[in-house]
């Protein structure tokens, strides 16, 4: 396979501006994710620690394989929000016992683990990520339920998240949930619908509602254990399946659960060598151009991700726009789609239409790298076919049936996010690296296109337009659309699966290979109509 050429020299004045502009970006980034590991804060946490409980991203790193990575996904989902950064939820992907597994911590330090909107919304994109890509589910259980002030939001649709648990179980994919703490009201229906429960003596405190709540229900004096106690549900109702000394004994009790799963994954396996790649992945901090509107080359990208720098370019000579090509992570084999000069054209269209389709036929997953400001507009344009091809270019997206990776190293923009994959189109992953953008358009054209619009319509009227309320409107407006389509608000609204330092591209890609192996590959051998 052809090695990519691709020499950056570092010391040059557009690399250090690169470079600096993405170390703040990540920097910005990386502040976020420290307050995302503080919790709900010095004082719950050390609440917390005090009733000799440990927290719960400790809970995870004990219950995974030692020096085994761990992939968190939506670590800031809910930042910019009245909620706190993360969620109340952590979770990911970790290997337990040889197996990956999808495991999910609530974090009690955070308003006692109880589900909120943003809460609700993560778990949701978890619940479809194991499902996918058939993950057996670890929950560490300790949740008060849903959060009441925001009962109105999450009552009606949380239900989804009991049915998640339930249809998993259908699927064949073991659910295991191991309660540490109170599991309450909703929350008790986690480990209810769960395969395999673990609760710990003198600390599992699992019901539908608490001595206060039966009070005033039924006028019935209670107390925890006998309502919900641990061993109250191992040795009366049976719910219990495994009654641990501590929080050490269910990590190992989980543990051991995993290992009599009797779990094989009958995807193809790496087959391809994997080579490191030949160029330096910290390079990459000063590939992507400082201001979006110049465009770089994604072959540097790929030089510093896919295995040995090898890369076998599809039509190099056609639809330039956009490089298509075959290469391999890690030892998986990947179709690769990536922006190069942003826009799409016809041919950029037709060319990547036709690549979709043989990735299918020959079951190979499909790596997008967004750096687009959409499909071409103006007469020329229109009156060559760009609506129908682009049209070609998502009906192939949409319909293709192998596994699909999404990374927006740059902007994505308009139509151009769908016909790349964006997250409406159900990519398996979708990461953002720190400098990327994503909005229907440019602020610039948004506040310009309003502007345009609202001067029509001053002189079709005969009124004066007024100049001076237009320029505050069009700096109201890209003040507006920028913040609104920074990499946090995204992916604090789950439009994304995580922010991604970019000398990390290569490490995640790999760990999402390696989880979506947990399917065979299966390409579409049919599509919709084809508007010629």
């Amino acid at each position: 396979m052809p090695i990519l050429s691709s020499f950056i020299d570092p010391a040059s004045e557009v690399y250090q501006k690169n470079r600096l502009a993405m170390e703040k970006a990540l920097a910005e980034v990386n502040a976020q994710l420290e307050v995302a590991r503080g919790g709900g804060g010095e004082r719950y946490v050390e609440r917390h620690r005090a009733r000799g409980k440990f927290l719960a991203r400790e809970r995870i790193e004990l219950l995974l394989d030692p020096d085994s990575p761990f992939l968190e996904l939506a670590p800031l989902a809910a930042w910019g929000t009245e909620y706190t950064v993360g969620a109340s939820l952590v979770a990911g992907i970790g290997v337990v016992n040889g197996v990956e597994c999808l495991v999910s911590a609530n974090d009690p330090t955070v308003r006692g683990g109880s589900t909120n909107p943003f809460t609700m919304r993560k778990s949701g994109r978890l619940a479809d990520i194991a499902l996918e890509n058939r993950l057996p589910s670890i929950s560490l259980v300790e949740s008060g339920g849903a959060d009441l002030p925001t009962q109105s939001e999450i009552f009606i649709p949380g239900g989804r998240g009991f049915r998640d648990l339930t249809q998993r179980s259908a699927a064949g994919l073991p659910t295991i949930s191991l309660v540490f703490g109170n599991s309450t009201a909703g929350g008790a229906y986690v480990p209810g619908m769960s395969d395999h429960i673990v609760m710990i003596e003198g600390r599992s405190k699992v019901f539908l509602g608490g001595p206060p709540l039966v009070k005033m229900a039924t006028g019935e004096e209670s107390d925890d254990e006998s309502l919900g106690g641990a061993e109250m549900h191992a040795r009366v109702s049976g719910l219990a399946d495994y009654l641990a000394t501590d929080e050490l004994d269910a990590i190992r009790l989980g543990r051991a659960i995993v290992a009599r799963l009797n779990w094989h994954k009958p995807g193809p396996g790496p087959t391809m060598p994997g080579d490191e790649p030949l160029f330096d992945s910290d390079e990459l901090l000063g590939v992507a151009s400082a201001d979006l509107r110049v465009p770089f080359d994604p072959r540097h990208v790929l030089a510093r991700v896919v295995d040995g720098s090898s890369f076998d370019e599809f039509k190099p000579l056609y639809g330039p726009s956009l490089v298509t090509g075959w290469a391999s992570i890690h030892g998986y084999p990947i179709g690769v789609l990536a922006n190069h000069r942003g826009v799409l054209f016809s041919e950029e269209s037709n060319k990547a239409t036709q690549f979709i389709q043989l990735a299918n036929q020959v079951d190979v997953p499909l790596l997008f790298l967004q750096n687009t400001t959409g499909y071409m507009v103006g007469k020329e344009y229109e009156q060559r076919g760009i609506i129908k091809d682009g049209a070609k270019m998502i009906n192939a997206v949409s319909n293709s049936r192998v596994p699909h990776l999404t990374v927006n190293i740059g902007a994505s923009y308009g139509a151009g996010n769908y016909g790349m994959c964006g997250r409406a189109y159900n990519p398996r992953f979708l990461f953002a690296w720190p400098n990327a953008r994503s909005a229907v358009m440019g602020p610039t054209q948004l506040a310009g296109v309003l502007s345009i619009v609202a001067r029509q319509s001053a002189e079709a009227r005969g009124l004066p337009f007024d100049e001076a309320a237009d320029e505050a409107m069009r700096a109201t407006v890209e003040a507006q659309i920028e913040a609104e389509s920074l990499p946090l608000f995204l992916t604090a609204r789950l439009y994304d699966d995580g922010i991604i330092d970019p000398r990390d591209t290569r490490t995640v890609l790999g760990l999402c290979l390696s989880v979506i192996d947990s399917n065979p590959v299966h390409g579409t051998r049919g599509y919709g109509v084809f508007r010629m």
